[in-house]
């Protein structure tokens, strides 16, 4: 009579491969949480990337996205890019290439920019521009205006309208040019503008103007810090949605 044959005793847990799997996926994990460590992200960019994964990355269709802006693809063909999409990835574009050609041009002018609801906002502190209490701008200033403006005229942002503001602080300006801060206000604008026209070539239709005075403060002037920072003057590159007809535009006019 023959015996029978016993299966070998299985070992509980489980097999023996997983160990070194597991150790190879945790590895993998360290590597790209160092990657990601190292690097140096722009908040302006991520967004605008994760804007254009937004919809067809989802998990699922009720569920949530990467970020909570509007949907760019909502699981369409990846060409199908909404307007908004776009028009963000320009502004995002457009502020790269200023803060690299100012920096470039080594001219000694304190130009901040950042993207706003609005667009992208330029900030030159007045003392920039112009003397106190002026409105002529300096020879630094054209020079910064004319790079700013010549990049204003490529094919890539000529569909943008640009809004000048002047602001002061709250100190009363009494002159015979200058009866208000309103007219300070108005006037350096306006003569931002002109440079715009006269020595770039922008096309008027692009251009507005607008004079606040001391109304739209970004600090306290009760010091002189504050008043320091509210003395400005904004240039503001408008997103399409707040440009009607915008696409019509062109740097050779009519």
């Amino acid at each position: 009579m023959s015996r029978e044959k016993k299966c070998p005793e299985c070992k509980a847990g489980a097999p023996e491969w997983m160990v070194t799997y597991g150790d190879l996926v945790t590895l993998l994990m360290c590597f790209f949480v160092l990657l990601f460590a190292f690097s140096s992200i722009d908040a302006q960019k991520f967004e605008a990337v994760m804007q254009s994964f937004q919809g067809s990355a989802g998990v699922l269709s009720g569920g949530t996205s990467l970020s909570e802006s509007p949907l760019v693809f909502n699981g369409m063909p990846e060409n199908d890019v909404s307007e908004e999409s776009k028009d963000q990835l320009v502004l995002v574009k457009l502020k790269e290439e200023i803060d690299k050609q100012l920096e470039k041009s080594e001219i000694e002018i304190n130009v901040t920019s950042q993207i706003v609801d609005e667009g992208l906002l330029i900030r030159f502190p007045d003392n920039a521009l112009f003397d106190s209490g002026e409105a002529n701008l300096k020879p630094s200033a054209r020079k910064a205006l004319t790079i700013i403006g010549e990049l204003l005229l490529d094919e890539n942002f000529s569909s943008k309208a640009i809004r000048v503001e002047g602001h002061t602080d709250n100190v009363p300006m009494h002159t015979t040019e200058f009866p208000s801060n309103w007219e300070l206000s108005t006037t350096r604008a306006t003569n931002v503008i002109r440079h715009f026209l006269d020595k770039v070539g922008i096309n008027p239709r692009r251009l507005s103007a607008s004079g606040y005075g001391e109304y739209y403060p970004i600090a306290s002037n009760d010091t002189l810090e504050g008043r320091s920072k509210n003395r400005r003057v904004d240039i503001l590159i408008l997103r399409d949605f707040f440009n009607v007809g915008s696409a019509e535009l062109n740097n050779k006019g009519e």
